[in-house]
C-alpha cells in the first residue's frame, strides 16, 4: 500500500484488541475497535480516564502494537513494520503533540524544532533553519526562538511543540491532552491553531477531557470501556 489516504481513509482501525498483562492475568483495554478517519478530518476522542483513549493513539502512532486486529495509517500497516521502519515512517508521516510538551530543556525552541528535521534528513541544513523559523512565526513565537523552553510559558511551550510536530510536514497530527496543562486563554490559542491546520489540509486527532473544546470539533468519538460508544459527525462548528 502506498496511497497516503489508503482506500478508505488516512486511518483504518479494524477490529483492534489490546491486552496487557497484570500480574498473573490479562486485562483487555481495547475491545474490537473499528475506526476510519478521512484525510483532512478533525476528530476529538473523549471518554473516561483509563478507558483506552491514549492506548488507541499509541496504536495509530505505532508506539504500541495491537494484540489482534489491523492498524493501517497513511496506507501502511503500522503494526507489521520493524522498529527501524516504524521510526522512519513516524518521523515523516505523524506529528505527535504531548500534554507535557516534551521539549528538550537544554536546546532552544529553534533547536527543538530543527531536531526532527535532522533525524529525517528531509531538508538541507539551511532549509531546516529557515523552515523552523517559519514554523515559529506561524505559532507566533519567532521572537522567542533562541530562548530555552524553561524561559517561556507553558502555553508558549505547547505552541512550540506544535511547530516541532509540523517540522517534517506530516499529513497526520495526533495530540494527547494538548491543553491539559494550559490556562483557558492558552488552550484557546492552541485550539485555534489546530483549526487552522485542519483548514490547510492536515488530519488531526485530539484526545481531550475538555468537554467545551470537544464540542467544537466537527467529529467526536467517545470511547467507554474499551469500545466506541459514540461516533458523531456534526459538521463544521
Amino acid at each position: 500500500m502506498n496511497n497516503i489516504n489508503g482506500k478508505n481513509g488516512i486511518i483504518q482501525i479494524k477490529e483492534v484488541i489490546k491486552r496487557f498483562p497484570v500480574g498473573d492475568r490479562e486485562i483487555t483495554i481495547l475491545k474490537g475497535i473499528n475506526l476510519n478517519v478521512k484525510n483532512g478530518e478533525f476528530v476529538s476522542i473523549v471518554g473516561p480516564s483509563g478507558n483506552g483513549k491514549s492506548t488507541l493513539l499509541n496504536m495509530i502512532t505505532g508506539i504500541d502494537r495491537p494484540s489482534d486486529g489491523d492498524v493501517i495509517v497513511t496506507g501502511r500497516e503500522v503494526h507489521q513494520m520493524s522498529e527501524n521502519k516504524l521510526a522512519a515512517w513516524r518521523g515523516e508521516h505523524v506529528g505527535i503533540i504531548f500534554q507535557f510538551f516534551q521539549m528538550l530543556p537544554a536546546l532552544s525552541l529553534l533547536q527543538n524544532i530543527i531536531l526532527p528535521m535532522d533525524f529525517a534528513r528531509k531538508y538541507s541544513r539551511k532549509e531546516r533553519r529557515e523552515r523552523a523559523m517559519h514554523l515559529l512565526e506561524i505559532v507566533d513565537l519567532a521572537d522567542q526562538a533562541h530562548k530555552l523552553p524553561g524561559m517561556v510559558s507553558g502555553g508558549q511551550q505547547q505552541r512550540a511543540a506544535i511547530a516541532r510536530a509540523l517540522a517534517n510536514d506530516p499529513p497526520l497530527l495526533v495530540a494527547d491532552e494538548p491543553t491539559g496543562n494550559l490556562d483557558s486563554a492558552s488552550a484557546e490559542r492552541v485550539f485555534d491553531l489546530f483549526s487552522k491546520l485542519v483548514e490547510e489540509g492536515k488530519t488531526l486527532l485530539m484526545v481531550t477531557h475538555d468537554k467545551e473544546l470537544a464540542r467544537r470539533v466537527p467529529r467526536i468519538v467517545e470511547i467507554t470501556d474499551g469500545k466506541i460508544a459514540r461516533d458523531e459527525y456534526r459538521g463544521d462548528n
